[in-house]
């Protein structure tokens, strides 16, 4: 059984994980980590500026209404 080994590309040359120094494979799990925190933070981001833009059409909404009020009376 042949095992396959984890490889990482970093500017185009290709290095396998047994070539990688205990401290190269701790920058490599912090990198990884690293980058789902981003796009976790990217995708909260979304979400609230989506949730923004929901409640800022809901108060143009109630601000039409009240203007209509308005001008009735």
């Amino acid at each position: 059984m042949v095992e396959d080994k984890k490889t990482i590309t970093i500017d185009d040359i290709e290095y396998t994980e047994d070539q990688l120094s205990d401290e190269a494979k701790g920058c490599v799990n912090h990198i990884g980590s690293l980058d789902q925190k981003i796009a976790s933070t990217q995708f909260n981001l979304t979400q609230l500026q989506v949730g923004r833009e929901a409640f800022m059409q809901r108060l143009k909404q109630e601000l039409e209404k009240d203007g209509q009020k308005n001008t009735h009376t």
